[in-house]
């Protein structure tokens, strides 16, 4: 009998196991049919450490190596390897694990980890966190109200500095650390809204493409990175251009196993993902999210792997397609609908090519041959969020549906509820920075707006981190050399002008 070593690594805020719910006894109770005996070791992280502010994703990962060599030393000393099962912030804490510790830099030494299965994970943050402690104390789909801690918050906003750096390290790999000699990762969470725990003073709880606390797209590894550089000013008829706003390099993740589960929500007894599971074997609404489970642990070799990353890419499809139209029924009103179309996330980060952030700019979406914003599609747009400690990163959100095109949506009856969305047949950006004039400033630029780079930036249910580099553009007249003569007297220049010239 083939022995599993499962190690569950709850989410950010939890204080008991209950947030397991019966999914480590279901897992013993079915791994005997599946071939396998599961030894379940709970590493309990979070008994304390995530609710104090001064604790960063970096601590927990140092914790966490420490707990692995105290409590899993003997059974790794006789060539056993583990596999984490994780919930939300648990997802991005492994990874990071897994980052420091085993990565490509790290000399190459085997990681006892073979698979990483993580539910629901916040891999590219939550657009719940930049509501604060107080406020994410208070919403009961943020693992039962209790209050959190600013270091682990600060990693989980949106556009987050660590979380860019360790996406970009993911999506450049080159897939070499998938597989029996690396780790197989994988992904599952669901697109749903449990009602019981909406927040009426914060929509994100509700939000279409989530399932109440983080994004399908912010769950799903399988991500891009786009570079765009403006190019170097040149001089027209006496003025300074730099207009073009050009691809320097497109970059696709490694394809990574990911699972839309439907109905599934991110917390709670009744639909969340790891909660929700009960512990006797033939518990319907169970089934599901075990099944698949099953299908990860199962994977042995690379081929197996991109054959279920194949396969649950059709469930997805499917679950997505069957959940596409939700109507809650009302005793004294009509029916409320919701579409659950695809969405996509893009994370913009702005710098100069001296490696300055740029924190003033407009950022303005164009569509159509004469680059216009207002040719996008109506509902495309579904939220933006700048990144409250680096102002020069923004997430916009979109309607992958409302932006592409899809056809019309029918009830059950087969009558039309909402008509064929024709989508954009392109995608340009464009940048106005600040300052805009002085000794250091900054030039308008722009990429036309293309069919192929809406379909570089725009995946359904993924993240694309789009990097854009301006041109620092410095004036000749911040330093100048004035030659002495036996005439020259003292200059004041404290009302020196800028000048036209530049510094090439």
């Amino acid at each position: 009998m083939q022995k599993c070593i499962v190690v569950f690594v709850h989410g950010w805020s939890v204080t008991d196991t209950a947030t397991y719910g019966g999914l480590p006894v279901r897992l013993r109770n079915e791994a005997r049919a599946a071939g396998m005996e599961i030894q379940v070791k709970q590493i309990f992280l979070g008994r304390y450490i995530s609710f104090h502010d001064e604790v960063r994703v970096k601590d927990i990962s140092r914790a966490f190596q420490a707990a692995v060599a105290d409590e899993l030393s003997g059974l790794l000393q006789q060539g056993n390897r583990f596999v984490c099962i994780t919930h939300s912030t648990g997802g991005p804490v492994i990874r990071d694990w897994w980052h420091r510790y085993y990565g490509a830099d790290t000399g190459g030494t085997t990681c006892p980890m073979s698979h990483l299965i993580m539910l629901a994970p916040a891999n590219y943050g939550s657009a719940l966190a930049q509501l604060g402690k107080g406020r994410l104390g208070r919403i009961k789909s943020w693992f039962g109200g209790v209050e959190p801690g600013q270091g682990v918050l600060d990693w989980l906003e949106l556009g987050s500095e660590e979380a860019w750096e360790l996406n970009t390290s993911w999506i450049r790999s080159d897939g070499s650390r998938i597989g029996p000699e690396g780790i197989f990762p994988f992904v599952l969470t669901g697109q749903y809204i449990d009602r019981a725990f909406y927040d009426n003073l914060n929509s994100y709880t509700g939000e279409l493409g989530s399932d109440g606390v983080v994004r399908a797209a912010a769950a799903n590894l399988c991500g891009r990175y786009i570079k765009l550089v403006q190019q170097h000013p040149i001089k027209q008829r006496g003025e300074y251009r730099a207009d073009d706003l050009q691809v320097e390099e497109f970059v696709e993740s490694p394809p990574a196993a990911f699972r839309i589960v439907g109905k599934k929500s991110h917390s709670g007894k009744k639909m969340g993902i790891m909660r929700s599971v009960k512990e006797g074997i033939t518990n319907r609404k169970s089934r599901e999210t075990v099944a698949a489970i099953f299908d990860c642990l199962m994977i042995r070799t690379k081929e197996q792997y991109d054959s279920l990353c194949r396969r649950f890419a059709d469930e997805t499809e499917s679950v997505q397609e069957k959940e596409l139209l939700e109507v809650e029924t009302h005793l004294l009103k009509s029916a409320t609908k919701f579409y659950h179309d695809k969405f996509s996330m893009v994370i913009f980060r702005v710098r100069d090519d001296e490696g300055y952030s740029v924190h003033d700019f407009d950022l303005i979406l164009t569509a159509g041959p004469e680059n216009d914003p207002n040719h996008l599609p109506r509902g495309f747009f579904a939220d933006r969020q700048r990144n409250s400690i680096n102002p020069e990163i923004i997430t916009y959100f979109f309607n992958y549906n409302a932006m592409t095109g899809c056809k019309a949506v029918r009830n059950n009856k087969g009558k039309v509820v909402r008509k064929k969305m024709t989508g954009a047949e392109s995608l340009g950006i464009k940048i106005v920075a600040r300052p805009e004039d002085g000794f250091v400033r900054y030039l308008p630029c722009s990429i036309s707006a293309s069919q192929d780079l809406l379909a570089k930036a725009l995946h359904p249910n993924g993240t694309t981190l789009i990097d854009i580099r301006l041109r620092r553009v410095v004036s000749k007249n911040v330093f100048c050399l004035d030659k002495m003569t036996k005439k020259t007297k003292s200059v004041d220049f404290k009302d020196a002008k800028p000048g036209r010239e530049i510094v090439e």
